[in-house]
């Protein structure tokens, strides 16, 4: 009996020990904060489709997917963009005090962007854009003192924009933000004056696609670090301020398709200006100015039912580095001379819809030349000649699988492609890239778009020849939209980790795009993972 008790005892303690150790190894793996941990589980019970990784309870310990932690335990990143998810972001957020980075683009996200967002003083990147998300633009933003990238475009918020008014902040506190990218939404009033000061950083305004009335604020002039400045297709009225020509870094510059009225803005001194659309506005008819022909950087001009009359200056072809002139349903007359000195880049002129009786043939330029709707195309000896026909679609550009040779038509595996690089059926990392601000229209150009696949493949450390390009095209909101497809290097398949940081290095903008290309947004397609 003794002897049996003693057995049990031993077995007794072996067992006890057991239990220990696996308490200290659960109190070890553990090891995400308690706070940051309570905050993710917040979050998560109002979201659908989250990562299988998401099922532990120790986020930073078993590395859910999306979720870096730093060495402390703290979630100081969530990079969940294009994983389908679905649901509301709740005011947990704000608890995650250490975060750095939130990239929630793509998603399938609604209800109001929580102002508890404001509680986080370490964000530096916001991504909030290509959801469903209502409402207003938190003015608690503006507490993010260390914010770069303010992205929440292509949603549906509403109301005005906020700016501080005594101790209450607004998106005028934001000195610090490259970034401010509101396109897309449904944001109504004016753009205020005090939103600008000279203190700002911002290189790229965005407010394009929205319902903003009143005029363009003077202030904006004072934002001398600017490069991108859209605020097309609104309805702002009124001059355009004299001081805009004080941005003589900007690149950019779309102010087509409002109600704004006096005379066409006077761009001298704007340099750097690689792309000008002042289309459709209500500006006082006047012949062309003098600018238009001094803009040394110019590569796309773009002025149609601009109220412009008189004679077409030839110099205005002269630019060097000149692609594109879309001057149609103007009023220009007389006779079309692309004079002596055209620009040997030049691709597209566009004069439809004008009063123009002759045009002086220029055998050097051989380009599209567009004159339909014009004088000179019924009694000018243009009639039934290219230069009055309707302007032919072009084949898009693809990326080349003529060296695969026969392999080039074979039909791959459902959603695998052959890869230019093996000429083999892969599985690519697929989605597609929106260039919001590109300063060139011209498509036809296939050395930009194999620079931009070599861009690519270099940037995001893949193998030489790995990237496909196919069907690239403006949209109605002038963006030009690239479906991408990034091959594995060995194989027909990339792993979890290997799609994690192609995913976070292209919707964290880690992967800087050719700098003609503009602003851009990556949205991935779901990836099927090999079972």
């Amino acid at each position: 009996m003794d002897s049996g008790s003693t057995g049990r005892g031993g077995l007794l303690l072996p067992i006890l020990l057991l239990a220990c150790v696996a308490g200290v190894l659960q109190i070890v793996s553990a090891t995400t904060d308690p706070r940051d941990a309570a905050a993710l589980r917040s979050l998560m019970g109002n979201w659908k489709n989250t990562p299988p990784s998401w099922g532990s309870s120790d986020p930073c310990g078993t590395a859910w997917e999306g979720v870096l932690c730093s060495s402390d335990s703290r979630v100081i990143r969530l990079s969940l963009s294009s994983m389908g998810l679905k649901g509301t972001l709740s005011g947990g957020i704000g608890q995650l005090s250490e975060l750095q980075s939130l990239i929630l683009a793509g998603c399938s996200f609604s209800g109001s962007i929580p102002t508890e967002l404001g509680n986080l003083p370490q964000l530096s990147f916001l991504a909030l854009n290509s959801n469903n998300f209502t409402g207003n633009v938190p003015a608690s933003f503006g507490q993010l003192s260390n914010l770069y990238w303010l992205d929440v475009a292509d949603n549906q918020l509403t109301g005005r924009i906020p700016v501080s008014s005594g101790s209450t902040p607004g998106l005028d506190w934001l000195v610090k933000t490259k970034h401010f990218h509101f396109n897309k939404n449904q944001l109504s009033g004016p753009i205020p004056e005090n939103l600008f000061n000279s203190q700002m950083t911002l290189i790229h305004i965005l407010f394009d696609g929205n319902q903003l009335t009143g005029t363009i604020p003077d202030s904006i002039g004072f934002v001398t670090s600017l490069k991108v400045l859209r605020l097309d297709k609104n309805s702002l009225s009124g001059t355009v301020p004299t001081n805009l020509n004080n941005l003589t870094n900007l690149n950019e510059l779309n102010l087509a398709n409002n109600q704004l009225t006096g005379g066409l803005p006077d761009l001298t001194g704007m340099n750097a200006l690689n792309y000008v659309d002042l289309s459709n506005n209500s500006f006082t008819p006047s012949e062309a100015p003098a600018w238009l022909s001094k803009l040394p950087s110019i590569t796309t001009l773009v002025i149609q039912s601009g109220g412009l009359r008189g004679a077409v200056p030839s110099a205005l072809f002269s630019s060097p580095q000149l692609q594109e002139v879309i001057l149609s349903d103007n009023h220009f007359n007389g006779t079309l001379s692309l004079g002596t000195s055209v620009s040997p880049q030049l691709q597209l002129v566009d004069f439809r819809n004008n009063n123009i009786s002759l045009y002086a043939v220029l055998p050097q330029y051989r380009n599209t030349l567009l004159l339909a709707g014009n004088p000179v195309c019924n009694t000018g000896g243009l009639n039934g000649t290219a230069y009055c026909q309707l302007p032919r679609s072009q084949q898009p550009y693809s990326t080349s699988l003529a060296h695969c040779g026969s392999k080039s038509s074979y039909s791959c595996p459902a959603e695998q492609a052959l890869s230019p690089r093996s000429c083999d059926c892969a599985l690519p990392y697929s989605g597609e890239l929106i260039f919001r601000a590109p300063f060139f229209r011209d498509l036809t150009n296939v050395t930009r778009f194999q620079t931009l696949e070599r861009s690519l493949w270099t940037g995001l450390q893949l193998a030489p020849g790995s990237v496909s390009l196919q069907g690239p095209h403006f949209d109605s909101d002038n963006y030009l939209r690239v479906q991408l497809r990034l091959f594995p290097a060995a194989g027909a398949y990339f792993n979890r980790s290997e799609i994690g940081r192609l995913g976070f290095e292209l919707s964290n903008h880690t992967y800087k795009a050719p700098q003609e290309w503009g602003p851009y947004q990556f949205i991935a397609l779901p990836y099927n993972f090999q079972k």
